[in-house]
């Protein structure tokens, strides 16, 4: 059963004419969805710092810290089908996230589509990665104790940067992936059986993919699809939360199904009445209290020094 409370969030979208993302350009889309934010999203939960700065590449990057010392680090890639959402966006989630782990949180404003088509974003999420760890003494964390996560496109770019990284000998303590997509072909059963309906739909995940990937040709880089990727062993461990009425439900399984089959720790939990996008819909989804809940308690769990 859909949640009650999603249900009379997509009633009201729809008395209210809200037009599905699909019919917008991407300026107009980025408008609404920053402007929706006010709607859905609760008051944002103080910390003792927060920072507006930028990577060495000029990507725009908010640092959260719930408290003083050498913290660990979640970096954090929003989501928005690569085409919507920023640092506004999901500052809340961010804000959230650093005060239930005890962490610092980074997040990161990489470039959208599509004026930058993949791999932009990518590289960004990556470029990013590797800021904090090389600029940790600066930004007051912890080296050795760096994860990345995001949902949805963040989600996807989360994974992939945690596989970028293991191969380049940068090893990650973490990944949180968070309802994420995991393969372009969007062959998996729910974009058939949740592809109408609950907010993201199969015309929106059409539509995000056409502005952000060059061409179906690209589909299948593993960059783009982390779950076809050809080697998923010695991955950090990882906690992947999916959404019972989301079309990207069945490939979040899937990978966790994959990670583990490769050798990974991986928790995974599916909220089943929920939508794609509930974590930042706090204010009218009290479900996503508990998501973010659960997110920074595998958090706090994974940072914890050896022995502890």
């Amino acid at each position: 059963m859909l949640d009650p409370q999603a249900r009379a969030l997509i009633d009201l979208m729809i008395e209210r004419q809200v037009p599905p993302v699909h019919t917008l350009p991407a300026a107009e889309a980025r408008r609404l969805y920053l402007e929706r934010r006010g709607f859905t999203q609760p008051e944002p939960p103080p910390l003792a710092e927060v920072q507006d700065l930028r990577s060495d590449t000029g990507t725009p990057l908010r640092l959260y810290r719930p408290g003083a010392g050498r913290l660990p680090l979640l970096v954090y890639f929003h989501g928005g089908g690569w085409t919507v959402g920023d640092l506004d966006t999901h500052d809340v989630v961010c804000r959230t996230l650093a005060a239930g782990a005890g962490c610092a949180v980074l997040s990161v404003d990489y470039r959208l589509a599509p004026e930058h088509r993949f791999p932009a974003a990518v590289d960004d999420c990556i470029a990013a990665a590797r800021f904090a760890r090389r600029e940790a003494a600066a930004l007051g964390i912890d080296p050795e104790r760096i994860a990345v996560g995001g949902d949805s496109a963040g989600g996807n770019l989360a994974a992939v940067a945690a596989i970028t990284l293991r191969d380049a000998g940068e090893p990650l303590s973490y990944q949180l992936l968070i309802y994420p997509a995991t393969d372009m072909r969007a062959i998996a059963p729910s974009h058939t059986t949740n592809g109408q309906g609950y907010l993201l739909t199969a015309d929106s995940v059409a539509y995000y993919r056409g502005l952000y990937m060059p061409g179906e040709s690209s589909w299948p880089d593993w960059r783009a699809s982390p779950l076809l990727a050809a080697d998923l062993s010695r991955l950090p461990p990882a906690l992947v939360l999916t959404a019972g009425y989301d079309p990207l439900r069945d490939e979040g399984l899937q990978y966790a199904d994959a990670l583990s089959a490769a050798g990974n720790r991986v928790q995974y939990v599916c909220f089943e009445r929920q939508i794609h996008g509930f974590i930042t819909m706090g204010r009218v989804i009290d479900e996503a209290h508990t998501a973010l809940a659960t997110c920074a308690a595998a958090l706090r769990q994974a940072f914890m020094p050896a022995g502890v």
